[in-house]
């Protein structure tokens, strides 16, 4: 019997590249080792701007599915649909979000747009260019964010602003790598932080809530602003990494908040036409009022990430996870849909 193939696609990284690119060879060999513990051969297609290349080498291996963990390519995760609209085009069936959803959600305006005409709440936001133009009719702390990037790249607490001095300093920081066009602000919700994971691969096609997690800010003091930044994520050793704080125990007074934010993930899961797994951020005021911060489709699942560390919580393993988003896709067909049939 043929062994099947699954072709482990991402964007190719660069020896020197940053570590929030890095991460997706961590990725890739926990996806691989899963792989192979579940009976398939695998072929990783690292993708650059050279689709010809590509496309050659997934013609060539003829796999049963492709694992597209590309979040960028070329570095830019503005690049993130090329992976899917290149395994639509080869007729090839992938896990995760179709090609639509992933720059649905990437692109964090339309995300947004889409989900204030859904009724669900996101904090308010302008373009950079506006912003610089006549300060926000929101009121600060703005926050200035980049449309395209994730992984919390270019923020800092300098990326926190309380008036447009600050903020043209801020935006003139970031447009040193990003394009202004690329950059927006938002309000600054001040409160708790919260992530919601989900796995398709069920019955009847709803996703599976997996235990939430809150980002605690672990004694930052007065003043610094309480967020997930660069540092948090990606400097081992700084004061950021080490206090921001996975917590997953919550006391019964939070069960009412907790049904809420499971209850408006399902609802972004069914709005953009999600698959396989998927992610969706928040931050919840003072008065306790959940806001959706973005909806990250085919999130991280390194062994460190906070998706497996909720599949843990879970009792599921990374075989089970992979097994899971790779049912999802194959009884799918891993292709894009009608865009009006599912957001109708």
């Amino acid at each position: 019997m043929k062994i099947p193939t699954v072709a482990i696609v991402y964007g190719q990284v660069d020896p020197s590249a940053p570590p929030d690119e890095r991460d997706v060879l961590v990725e890739a060999d926990a996806v691989r080792t899963a792989l192979h513990a579940l009976g398939h051969r695998t072929i990783d297609v690292p993708l650059t701007l050279d689709l010809g290349a590509a496309a050659a080498r997934l013609k060539a291996a003829a796999p049963l599915i492709a694992f597209n963990l590309a979040e960028t390519v070329d570095g830019k995760g503005s690049l993130i649909q090329l992976a899917p609209s290149l395994l639509d085009s080869l007729r090839i069936a992938y896990t995760g979000a179709p090609c639509e959803a992933i720059v649905l959600t990437s692109h964090k305006l339309l995300a947004k747009k889409m989900l204030v005409a859904a009724g669900i709440a996101t904090p308010p936001w302008t373009t950079a260019t506006a912003a610089l133009n006549h300060d926000p009719d929101f009121r600060h702390p703005w926050i200035v964010k980049s449309v395209w990037e994730h992984a919390s790249i270019g923020l800092s607490d300098g990326s926190v602003v309380n008036d447009r001095a600050e903020l043209a300093a801020e935006v003139e920081r970031r447009t040193a790598t990003e394009p202004i066009d690329h950059l927006f602000v938002e309000g600054f919700v001040e409160g708790r932080e919260f992530n919601l994971a989900l796995l398709g691969g069920t019955p009847g096609g709803k996703p599976q809530a997996l235990p939430p997690a809150e980002i605690q800010f672990v004694g930052f003091p007065e003043g610094k602003p309480r967020m997930v930044g660069y540092k948090a994520k990606w400097a081992e050793g700084s004061f950021e990494y080490g206090s921001t704080v996975r917590r997953a125990d919550f006391p019964a007074e939070d069960g009412d908040l907790l049904s809420t934010l499971v209850a408006t993930s399902v609802e972004c899961w069914r709005l953009f036409g999600l698959r396989g797994y998927a992610r969706v951020d928040f931050r919840v005021d003072e008065a306790g009022r959940p806001w959706v911060l973005e909806i990250n489709t085919n999130p991280c699942i390194s062994p460190d990430a906070g998706f497996m560390a909720a599949a843990g919580r879970a009792g599921l393993t990374i075989e089970e996870v992979v097994r899971r988003i790779v049912a999802d896709a194959t009884s799918a067909g891993g292709c894009c849909g009608d865009a009006e049939e599912r957001h109708s």
